[in-house]
């Protein structure tokens, strides 16, 4: 039988058993033991062997909290099947980039999308990538932390830059189709009447600047547009056509379903909450029945 949590501080929690037999209230401190363990291995897997240096500052003002995070974020959700580290590890900084002041946290995922094996590069084509939807400032914040984990790693950077040039417009409104399909020209064509020119913008810098760029495929970009979109919490009609998108272009219904559980420990549970009603609709409009 494994032993209840023996961390200076941190009690377990009282069994839901309380008051039948020992035994059921062992298997329930067993089962809590087991749940620590599993996450406690999950981050050590993820960012190292100092992971939980984080969660043992906690233990003199928030023991409780710091469990949490072992047995919540990394026992039960980032344990799962579905995504792969490096795929939780977008889904992740984007979420934290649109949230815009999570500094330490973005720095301590940005090193752990690095221990999983993404490149540099990579991360800050993440970062680049978040520009139409969280803004500059944002992405500009973000990259400091990413410098920062860079640094503290001693990791150098072989910048992905991309000459200037070509038709835009042409170049955007094809990767808007592959992207979105014929939904994302309606979109752009919807705007004609009252901001044709924010229609154009779209087309041109999201989808002929940034979408074109190498570093990542579609299918990481559109893990990182939906940690971003379920961050931001009132993005539904953006949702509604990135989960379509993510379909498109190659995820799979458990995956999309599997991002924004992921984004759970990061945005909270009523962003989650409202964003698997949006994929809910994608579902029914597309016949799919993920479960």
């Amino acid at each position: 039988m494994a032993a209840p949590l023996a961390r200076p501080g941190v009690a377990v929690a009282d069994s839901p058993d309380r008051g039948r037999p020992e035994q059921s209230e062992r298997s329930e401190q067993d089962r809590q033991s087991a749940r620590y363990v599993r996450g406690a291995a999950r981050m050590k897997q993820i960012a190292g062997e100092d992971a939980l240096a984080t969660v043992e500052a906690l233990e003199d003002i928030a023991p409780d909290l710091g469990r949490f995070v072992v047995e919540f974020a990394y026992g039960d959700v980032h344990a799962r099947p579905g995504l792969d580290v490096g795929q939780r590890q977008l889904v992740t900084i984007g979420a934290l980039t649109a949230a815009g002041d999570t500094a330490p946290q973005l720095r301590f995922h940005i090193g752990a999308a690095l221990h999983v094996g993404l490149e540099a590069a990579q991360v800050v084509e993440a970062l680049v990538h978040l520009v139409p939807f969280a803004g500059f400032p944002r992405t500009l914040n973000a990259l400091a932390a990413a410098r920062a984990a860079f640094e503290e790693r001693g990791v150098r950077v072989e910048p992905i830059a991309v000459a200037p040039g070509g038709d835009r417009y042409a170049r955007g409104e094809d990767k808007l189709r592959e992207v979105d399909g014929e939904h994302g020209i309606e979109v752009i064509e919807s705007l004609k009447d009252v901001a044709p020119d924010l229609g154009r913008y779209i087309v041109e810098f999201a989808f002929g600047d940034v979408y074109p760029r190498p570093g990542l495929d579609l299918r990481q970009r559109q893990l990182v547009t939906l940690g971003g979109l379920i961050a931001f919490g009132d993005t539904a009609p953006q949702q509604k056509v990135h989960f379509n998108a993510a379909l498109r272009v190659g995820l799979s219904p458990r995956q999309v379903i599997e991002t924004v559980v992921q984004a759970v420990p990061y945005t909270g549970f009523p962003r989650a909450l409202n964003a698997v009603g949006v994929l809910r609709e994608v579902f029914e409009e597309r016949g799919i029945r993920p479960v």
